[in-house]
């Protein structure tokens, strides 16, 4: 429009159309904030939910949600200035966002309290280890000969940390899913003290020893011991008493060292496979560093209830708040739609 002339009409409403447009435009975005702002506080709510959930489910760690702002798109970009006669100094970026989004779900893997539960077969990892589970193999896995150490990565093979272990009826010891407990069985010699020596070349799952003469060898037809009582030591030493009162060292259970737990994907149950960000994953005797066997203990949920009611507080303020933007901004949308009337 050239100065001094007058507006036409349909200059006008063009410009009226542009402003409007704008404000449309800007509005918009701000209800987009305020929609990525309740699906992240929904998301938060489905966490905090399944914890509550859990607080009685044996071996459950507690996750938390993290949030991150969203993508940001710049109003005005920033200038560095010029230092000369008549120019302007420096002008910082302006920019608008686009709401929050989930950045990621973390477990607390933190070891939890104990419950006695005075069965002899229960038992838990006092520490930051995992019981090794799964399905069974024809092929023992290969370990250290002198550590028992081996890499679980390819194996196929679950990690655990709820131990209600008992034998079926071919003598194995499993969990209460049916799943078989690796561990080492024993090698048949004993050391200076008269302690059973495990094989340690070999980690499989646990199973009744034959009944055997007295050159150790198995009786034919074999015979798997009929243990009366267990017991299961701190190191896992898993020993059996028969029905004459004799024990039998059944096997030791092993313990898993995970480099990176949160990189653990959570299956059915309390069962974890190992993902590909996890790390190194070493089967090993339970050791100081990995924690110790309790036996007749099962560990509890580790959700704290406290935190998570605060916690579920400000997020529903939070999703309140969000919901308000999306009513303020559908108030000015219609004003604007009445404009053009």
């Amino acid at each position: 429009m050239e100065a001094g002339h007058p507006v036409r009409m349909t200059d006008a409403v063009t410009v009226r159309k542009h402003i409007t447009e704008r404000k449309y435009e800007h509005m918009v975005k701000s209800m987009n904030a305020a929609i990525a702002g309740l699906k992240a506080h929904q998301t938060r709510l489905d966490v905090i939910g399944n914890n509550i959930a859990n607080v009685n489910t044996w071996g459950y760690k507690s996750r938390s949600t993290n949030f991150q702002d969203s993508v940001y798109t710049n109003v005005m970009n920033g200038q560095a200035g010029e230092v000369r006669t008549g120019s302007l100094g420096g002008i910082n970026v302006s920019q608008l966002g686009y709401g929050s989004v989930v950045s990621s779900i973390s477990t607390n893997f933190g070891t939890s309290n104990g419950q006695y539960t005075g069965n002899e077969l229960d038992c838990m990892v006092d520490g930051p280890g995992f019981l090794i589970v799964g399905a069974y193999r024809d092929q023992a896995v290969a370990a250290d000969p002198d550590t028992g150490e081996v890499n679980l990565a390819r194996e196929g093979l679950y990690l655990s940390r709820v131990g209600i272990l008992r034998p079926d009826a071919n003598g194995f010891l499993v969990d209460d899913s049916g799943n078989y407990v690796y561990g080492y069985a024993p090698s048949g010699e004993v050391d200076e003290n008269g302690k059973e020596l495990m094989n340690l070349g070999e980690l499989k799952p646990i199973r009744i020893p034959y009944v055997t003469d007295e050159n150790n060898v198995p009786i034919e037809p074999n015979e798997l011991y009929a243990i009366s009582t267990w017991r299961i030591g701190t190191d896992g030493t898993v020993v059996g008493t028969d029905k004459d009162g004799v024990p039998h060292t059944i096997g030791q259970i092993a313990v898993a060292s995970v480099e990176n737990p949160n990189g653990l994907n959570q299956k059915s149950g309390y069962y974890y496979e190992i993902g590909n960000n996890t790390g190194r994953v070493i089967g090993m005797r339970a050791t100081d560093a990995t924690g110790m066997i309790r036996s007749g203990f099962l560990e509890m949920s580790n959700t704290d209830l406290a935190l998570d009611f605060a916690t579920m507080i400000t997020t529903e303020r939070g999703y309140q708040a969000n919901t308000k933007i999306i009513t303020v901004t559908d108030e000015i949308l219609e004003q604007l739609v009445n404009m053009k009337r």
